[in-house]
C-alpha cells in the first residue's frame, strides 16, 4: 500500500524535534505512538491486542543515524541517501513500534548475556548518558532474575529526545526519554535528578516484560502496564541504591493516588474506554500510583516469594500475547491459594478508598469504615474488635507502615497518644508519614480541625527523615495557601510557626554539602531552604541572594551546587517586583545560557514563585514563546497565590493558542489543573465552568471536572476553618512557643 503522512510538530505520531548543533538549528524525526498514533505514521490495526511482526526499512540522509526497534541487518548507500534494513521484530503491538532519525553520539556497554545496551543523545552530551547506561545494564540482569525470563531482544537502545511530551516511552528495544529523565551531569545535576533518572530507566525497562512481552488486552487494563512498572521500578532502584531508602519515598506515590482517588470525579483502576480520545486522560495517578499501591498492598499480604513466583508464571504463560486484570489475579490465586480475584475486585473495579475510623470504648478498639469518594456511604463494617488497650499500650497505629491503600481517622484520645509517640520518636518512617498525611487529608475534608492539624505538625519539629519532612513541607505550603483565603489575618503568624518548625532541621544540615553525606540529606537541604525562603525567612533570603550574586559571575562556583539551586532561585524571586526586577532578568539570562534541560526546568519552576502579578504575566507569555519547548511550559504554571487571578485571566485570553499548540493529549490538561485547582470559592468554580462550557473537548473533560471539584473542596475547607473558635489562639501559641 502506498500512503503519505506529515512529519508533524505535535509530539505524537511521527514528528520532528529541533536541536542545535554547532550553532545551527537541526531537525530529528521521532515516533511516539502510545496510545493510538501509529495510525498517523502507517496504516495498521492500531489496537494493543492486534499484535504482528514488523519488518522496517528506512530511507534517510546518509549522514544521519537511523534507529528502530531491532538491529540493522544492512545499509545501502545511494548518493546522499541510504536505505537501512532492520531485522524482523518478534510479535508486538503497534504502539511499541519506534523509529528515530538524527545526529547522535552514544555510549555503549554489554550485559553478561551479550545484549548490547546503548544510550544515544545529542552530539557532545555522550558522557551524560553514562549513569543511565550503568543503571540499565544492571537492571536488565535484575529483571531477568526476578521475572525468570531473559530480556527478549538482541539489543536495547535508550535515547534522549529534546521535544518529548511524556517522561519516557518504553518502545520495544528503543526506549525514548525526555533529556531530564535520561541524562545526568555530575557538575550540574542535583541528587533529585539522579534519582529521577534511575527510577524512570527502571520503570521503562520493567515494561520490556510487563507491557511489551505481555501486553494489556485493551486500555481498560492500562494499569497492569503502568502500576506494575511503577511498583517494580522501586524494587530495582532499592536493590541498586539501598542507601536511598526508596521504599520510604514510595509513600509519595500512594499519597498522589489517594489524593486523586478521594474525588467523586476519580475513576476505578479498571476504567471503561470507549473512544481513542479518552485514553490520554487515564495516564494518571490512578493507573500509575494507585495501581502501584494496590500491588504493593497485595504483595505485602501474599508475601514477596509467593508474589514473585506468580509473576514469573504470569509472564511465561502470557508471553508474546495479551492479558487482562483477571489473568493476573488467577495466576496469583493458583500460586497463593488465596481468593485474590474476590479480594482485589473491590480495589480495581470501584473508585475511592476506605476510611477507617478508630476509637477506644471500654478498653476495646472499635473500627468503622466508609468509602472516601462518597462521604455519605457507610459500609457495613462496623465491628467491635476485642483488642484490649490498657495503659501498657501508650499508643496504637493502624495500617502499619502505611502499606494499605486507605486512610485512618483516630478519635481525640488516640490522636493525642500518637502525637506524643511522634515527639518521643517511637515510630517508623512509614507510620510517621501516614499519621500526618491521613490527618491532613481528613482536615481538608472537614473531618478534623485545622487547629488540631497544626498541633500535630508541631510534633515533627525534631524530625530528621527526608520522606517525612518532605511531606511536612508540602502540607505546610497547602495550609499556608488555605489560611491566606480563610483567615488572612493569621497568615504571618502561621508562616512564623512554619519557619520555627523547619529551622531545627535546616540548621542541622546547614547550607553547604558535607563530605560523605547521604543522598537523602542532599535532597532535603534544598527542600528545607526553599520552604524557609517561601515563608519569608529573612536570613535564608539574604544568604541566597549573596550566593546568587557570586554564581552570576562564576557558574562553576562551589557556593551554589546543583542541590541548592532551586532553593536559591526561589529565594531570589521572593522580593522581585516591577521596580526591582534584576533577579528575574538575571535568572532568565541563566535560562538562556544553559543547554542542560534539568537546569532549564528548574529555573521555570522557580520563576513562577514570584509574587508580583505583572512580572508573572510577563513570565506566562514567555512560557508560550519559542524560547520554551512546549513540553516544558507546564513547569512554570504553579504560580504564587498572589498571581493566581493573573494566571486564570491569561489562560482565558490564550486558550485558543494553547489548544492550537498542544492539541489533544495530556500536556494540555496540566494547564487546567495547575491554574484552576488552587482557587477556593464557589463563584470561581462557576466562572470556570461557564468559560469551558462552550470549549469542551473529550480529552479535557475529566481533568476539568476534577479541577472544579478541588475548588469546591477548598471552598468548603475555607468555610469550615472560619468556624474554628480557637484557631487564632492556637496559632499564636504554636508560633511563639519556646522549645
Amino acid at each position: 500500500m502506498e500512503f503519505e503522512g506529515t512529519l508533524n510538530d505535535r509530539m505524537k505520531g511521527f514528528y520532528r524535534s529541533t536541536y542545535e548543533h554547532n550553532g545551527q538549528k537541526k531537525t530529528m524525526a521521532v515516533t511516539q505512538f502510545e496510545p493510538a498514533d501509529a495510525r498517523r505514521c502507517f496504516p495498521c490495526w492500531d489496537e494493543p491486542a492486534c499484535k504482528a511482526t514488523f519488518k522496517i526499512t528506512l530511507e534517510v540522509p546518509s549522514e544521519l543515524v537511523a534507529l528502530s526497534n531491532m538491529p540493522v541487518i544492512e545499509e545501502k548507500l545511494n548518493g546522499d541517501l541510504k536505505t537501512v534494513y532492520y531485522q524482523e521484530s518478534p510479535i508486538m503491538s503497534t504502539y511499541l513500534v519506534a523509529v528515530v532519525v538524527g545526529l547522535f553520539d552514544y555510549v555503549e556497554d554489554r550485559t553478561p548475556d551479550g545484549i548490547i545496551v546503548r544510550v544515544y543523545c545529542q552530539v557532545g552530551k555522550a558522557s551524560q548518558g553514562k549513569f543511565a547506561l550503568d543503571v540499565a545494564v544492571k537492571t536488565l540482569g535484575l529483571y531477568k532474575d526476578y521475572f525468570a525470563v531473559p530480556y527478549s531482544l538482541p539489543k536495547l537502545d535508550m535515547i534522549a529526545i529534546p521535544d518529548f511530551a511524556a517522561g519516557a516511552m518504553e518502545n520495544y528495544g528503543l526506549v525514548t526519554y525526555r533529556e531530564t529523565a535520561l541524562l545526568y551531569d555530575d557538575k550540574h545535576s542535583a541528587a533529585a535528578n539522579k534519582q529521577r533518572v534511575a527510577v524512570v530507566v527502571a520503570h521503562e525497562l520493567a515494561h520490556q516484560w510487563f507491557g511489551n512481552l505481555v501486553t494489556m488486552e485493551w486500555w481498560t487494563h492500562l494499569w497492569l502496564n503502568e502500576g506494575f512498572a511503577t511498583w517494580v521500578s522501586y524494587l530495582a532502584v532499592d536493590s541498586l541504591f539501598p542507601d536511598w531508602k526508596i521504599w520510604s519515598q514510595f509513600l509519595d506515590e500512594s499519597t498522589e493516588g489517594l489524593r486523586l482517588d478521594g474525588l467523586a470525579e476519580s475513576h476505578p483502576i479498571e476504567v471503561d474506554i470507549n473512544h481513542a480520545g479518552e485514553i490520554d486522560e487515564i495516564f494518571d495517578a490512578i493507573s500509575y500510583r494507585k495501581g502501584a499501591s494496590v500491588i504493593r498492598m497485595l504483595q505485602s499480604y501474599l508475601g514477596p516469594e509467593c508474589f514473585q513466583r506468580a509473576l514469573a508464571s504470569y509472564i511465561k504463560r502470557h508471553a508474546c500475547s495479551n492479558a487482562k486484570t483477571e489473568d493476573l489475579w488467577s495466576v496469583l490465586q493458583e500460586e497463593s491459594g488465596e481468593p485474590v480475584n474476590k479480594l482485589m475486585n473491590s480495589w480495581t473495579k470501584q473508585k475511592g478508598y476506605p476510611v477507617v475510623s478508630v476509637k477506644v470504648k471500654d478498653q476495646t478498639l472499635e473500627f468503622e469504615q466508609f468509602l472516601a469518594a462518597n462521604k455519605s456511604e457507610t459500609l457495613d463494617v462496623k465491628e467491635s474488635l476485642g483488642a484490649s488497650v490498657s495503659s501498657s499500650h501508650p499508643w496504637i497505629k493502624v495500617n502499619v507502615d502505611q502499606t494499605g491503600f486507605f486512610r485512618v481517622k483516630y478519635d481525640e484520645d488516640l490522636s493525642a497518644r500518637l502525637r506524643d509517640a511522634i515527639e518521643r520518636k517511637c515510630l517508623s518512617i512509614g507510620d510517621k508519614y501516614g499519621i500526618l498525611d491521613d490527618y491532613y487529608s481528613l482536615s481538608m475534608a472537614c473531618q478534623q480541625s485545622l487547629t488540631s492539624l497544626l498541633a500535630l505538625m508541631g510534633a515533627y519539629r525534631e524530625e530528621l527523615e527526608y520522606t517525612v519532612l518532605s511531606n511536612l513541607i508540602s502540607i505546610a505550603y497547602k495550609v499556608a495557601r488555605i489560611v491566606a483565603d480563610a483567615a488572612p489575618e493569621l497568615l504571618d503568624t502561621v508562616k512564623l510557626f512554619f519557619i520555627n518548625l523547619f529551622q531545627h532541621s535546616a540548621e542541622r544540615l546547614g547550607w553547604d554539602p558535607k563530605q560523605g553525606e547521604s543522598h537523602l540529606d542532599a535532597m532535603l537541604r534544598g527542600e528545607l531552604l526553599t520552604a524557609l525562603a517561601s515563608f519569608g525567612h529573612e536570613m535564608t533570603i539574604n544568604e541566597a541572594n549573596r550566593r546568587f550574586c557570586i554564581f552570576l559571575d562564576d557558574r562553576n562556583t562551589p557556593v551554589l551546587p546543583p542541590d541548592l539551586r532551586r532553593a536559591v532561585y526561589v529565594a531570589v524571586m521572593q522580593n522581585v517586583n516591577k521596580s526591582n526586577r534584576s533577579s528575574y532578568d538575571s535568572l532568565l539570562r541563566v535560562y538562556r545560557e544553559t543547554d542542560l534541560s534539568q537546569e532549564k526546568t528548574r529555573i521555570l519552576g522557580s520563576l513562577c514563585s514570584c509574587r508580583d502579578p505583572e512580572i508573572i504575566h510577563e513570565f506566562l507569555n514567555f512560557l508560550l514563546s519559542s524560547e520554551v519547548r512546549s513540553q516544558d511550559a507546564v513547569f512554570g504554571l504553579s504560580v504564587s497565590r498572589d498571581a493566581r487571578e493573573t494566571a486564570w485571566n491569561w489562560l482565558k485570553v490564550n486558550w485558543d493558542q494553547i489548544c492550537k499548540t498542544y492539541g489533544a493529549g495530556f500536556l494540555i490538561t496540566r494547564f487546567i489543573s495547575a491554574i484552576v485547582s488552587p482557587f477556593s470559592s464557589y463563584e470561581k468554580a462557576e466562572e470556570v465552568e461557564q468559560f469551558f462550557a462552550s470549549r469542551m473537548k473529550p480529552y479535557i473533560a475529566r481533568t476539568l471536572k476534577q479541577s472544579i471539584e478541588r475548588v469546591h473542596i477548598n471552598a468548603a475547607w475555607v468555610k469550615s476553618i472560619r468556624n474554628e473558635k480557637h484557631l487564632a489562639d492556637a496559632v499564636t501559641e504554636l508560633a511563639f512557643r519556646k522549645y
